[in-house]
């Protein structure tokens, strides 16, 4: 599927909705191990790894070489974190009440 696809939207919207009304951590880790591959967990675990990162304070170039991720998915980072109502300290913002 091309990103430009609608279709992109809804089966996103759909799997939220799913993950959104489970109430198991298990299942939802067996849902992403099935539908991911290693590199792409890899991947979306590296990338929340860095929000963390960028959360405490930690410096980008740090960030950088400790997760050996570019500076450039460090940049895009930090700007969402920047935006009113981030997606991102809200997310954090669940885990910190848990």
């Amino acid at each position: 599927m091309k990103i430009t696809d609608p279709r992109v939207d809804e089966n996103l919207k759909e799997m939220c909705l799913a993950l959104a009304q489970s109430s198991s951590q298990d299942l939802i880790e067996a849902f992403f191990h099935s539908l991911m591959t290693p590199a792409e967990i890899a991947d979306i675990a590296g990338r929340w790894a860095l929000v963390k990162a960028l959360k405490q304070g930690m410096r980008q170039r740090d960030i950088a070489e400790n997760l050996g991720l570019s500076l450039c998915k460090i940049t895009r980072g930090s700007r969402e974190l920047k935006k009113p109502d981030a997606p991102f300290l809200q997310m954090l913002q669940l885990l910190e009440r848990k």
